[in-house]
């Protein structure tokens, strides 16, 4: 008879997996017989001990304390996208823009200098616009998909941080990760969340966080409202002592969401892909389309780049009408299959107009700065049977016009 393995034993170094397989494996405690995550929805547990109290006060993320410090719920979400992401460590927040104001405002102080792309989402935008100039800090912002552009403009001695996001909310530009990586006087930061953590691993390319809107595709299910940062374990432990004073820790709840939702990420991630492609190939050949952009096809002006750096090109894609904003609230208002809504990498297909919805924050100059035009559609591909939605996306065509 030969020996059976322990039932919540995880792959050693040796017996390496495939990143579809490590989302299923990830986070399950060492003799946890439960297939699916355990919820711990308390906001807090009992210690036998003031010694006990002492040391799980001043450890970090103890999973046995006070749900703020730390939840074995949400540590092994965060120990799952540790892994997905070949980071040491990681911590979760109540929303991507928690995971952003806490990597920012951790790091940085008054008079510190940030480095930011233009291609930004418009929360993050806004955000570095408004709270950062009131904290003293100074943000530049440049082409993120200039070779060279963050490097450039990093003062030394000053700069902290570099935020990029790849691909870019809704264009989908990228930035060069090894560029990224290269820099060496500055912190550097991905918002991967378009990407997911099996479509590319920024922290193989040099750079030092990594960070996603949880809710968006690791979720994936429109039922989880939650942000993570990933990186090395001082660069957590740092990040980790400002959060618990932030206070945007996620809620076991969501985070028990999360975690059963990343382990279908694989299978997921697989027919959003195809069927974005297959979209993407279909608006190209409409007349009603000025423009179509998707890393997976040849046309996407970076595509080279994406082959290079991305494992997966996801379910997102944009394209221009080129009847501006009534030829885009005509096809977003005919569409039925594919609904009207502002989120992501869920099982339904969702189309937004950008420039009044997820954009609307900015003035027409950042638009245009940003290639958001007044006929810009995102997509976010569900899980529908491509013809479906074709046959949909033709009739919101129509509706359009040429």
């Amino acid at each position: 008879m030969t020996d059976t393995p322990d039932q919540g034993q995880e792959p050693t170094p040796e017996e390496a997996v495939h990143p579809e397989t490590a989302a299923v494996l990830g986070g399950r405690a060492d003799g946890e017989l439960s297939l699916a995550p355990v919820l711990y929805p308390t906001s807090t547990f009992a210690f036998d001990s003031v010694d006990e109290g002492r040391r799980l006060a001043t450890s970090m993320a103890p999973d046995r304390f006070y749900s703020r410090y730390g939840n074995p719920t949400i540590n092994a979400f965060e120990a799952t996208i540790a892994d997905l992401e070949g980071a040491e460590a990681a911590r979760a927040f109540a929303s991507g823009m928690g995971a952003v104001s806490a990597v920012v405002l951790g790091i940085c102080s008054s008079g510190d200098h940030v480095v930011a792309q233009r291609q930004l989402y418009a929360g993050t935008q806004l955000f570095l616009q408004t709270v950062c100039p009131r904290m003293g800090i100074d943000v530049t912002f440049v082409d993120g998909t200039t070779p060279g552009a963050f490097a450039e403009a990093v003062v030394p001695g000053r700069t902290m941080l570099v935020i990029a996001e790849t691909p870019a909310n809704p264009r989908l530009d990228l930035v060069d990760l090894d560029d990224l990586g290269s820099i060496a006087n500055a912190l550097t930061v991905v918002d991967s969340t378009f990407a997911t953590p099996l479509g590319q691993r920024p922290l193989d390319h040099g750079v030092d966080l990594v960070l996603h809107s949880a809710t968006k595709g690791i979720a994936g299910h429109n039922d989880a409202t939650l942000g993570v940062i990933a990186g090395s374990q001082d660069l957590i432990s740092w990040l980790w002592g400002f959060a618990t004073l932030q206070g945007a820790n996620a809620s076991p709840y969501d985070a028990y969401n999360a975690h059963r939702g990343v382990r279908t990420l694989g299978a997921r991630l697989r027919q959003q892909s195809e069927t974005a492609l297959l979209l993407a190939g279909f608006l190209e050949g409409r007349p009603e389309v000025a423009d179509v952009r998707y890393p997976g096809l040849a046309s996407h002006p970076q595509h080279e780049l994406a082959v290079r750096q991305m494992r997966s090109m996801g379910g997102l894609l944009t394209f221009d009408l080129a009847r501006g904003i009534d030829a885009g609230r005509r096809f977003v208002e005919a569409t039925s299959i594919a609904r009207q809504a502002t989120s992501l990498g869920g099982p339904e297909t969702l189309v937004c107009h950008s420039a009044t919805t997820t954009h609307v924050s900015l003035t027409p100059d950042e638009l245009e700065a940003s290639g958001i035009g007044e006929g810009t559609v995102r997509v976010s591909c569900g899980l529908e049977h491509v013809d479906d939605l074709v046959a949909d996306f033709g009739r919101g065509l129509d509706a359009a016009g040429v």
